[in-house]
């Protein structure tokens, strides 16, 4: 595959992954910081959504053509920049995935408490702070990947070849 359509998909893989992440997190924040359990049920629902047709495959589209860059390009895949994004992703990645059980039993509960005319349940708000808290490593490790991806710094990792 040629270079530049490599390069494309893998930026637009990034652009998916950090600007539907962040847009679809902030709107299920704000959200669930000031609306009611029917608000809250349909914004979850919506984010999963998202979650599958979107972010889920440039999760795969990223290290696919990541890697394929790198190798095409000449980079070692044993270089620390790339060593450190692998990491990183797969720190993104362990938060990621517990999100979205996260939001899936969000938006269940929250359902259930709009159709019985309840307030969003106390469970319904602990989870929704976990997965507040569990967001913020997985955008800063992003930040950090896509840092790396454009810069490919090297040499300032400890103990990895440059």
């Amino acid at each position: 595959m040629d270079d530049l359509w490599l390069r494309s998909l893998h930026v637009l893989g990034a652009v998916v992954l950090l600007g539907l992440g962040l847009g679809s997190a902030f709107h299920f924040w704000f959200v669930s910081r000031s609306a009611g359990a029917p608000a809250i049920a349909e914004a979850a629902r919506a984010v999963v959504w998202a979650d599958w047709l979107f972010i889920a495959p440039a999760v795969v589209l990223q290290p696919l053509t990541g890697l394929a860059l790198a190798t095409e390009l000449g980079h070692p895949l044993d270089s620390d920049w790339l060593l450190a994004a692998i990491a990183l992703y797969l720190l993104a990645g362990a938060c990621w995935l517990p999100v979205v059980g996260l939001q899936i039993r969000i938006a269940r509960l929250a359902k259930a408490d709009a159709l019985a005319g309840r307030p969003l349940g106390p469970e319904a708000a602990r989870l929704i702070k976990r997965w507040f808290w569990l967001g913020w490593p997985a955008f800063g490790a992003i930040l950090v990947v896509l840092h790396l991806m454009v810069f490919r710094p090297e040499g300032w990792l400890p103990g990895a070849p440059s």
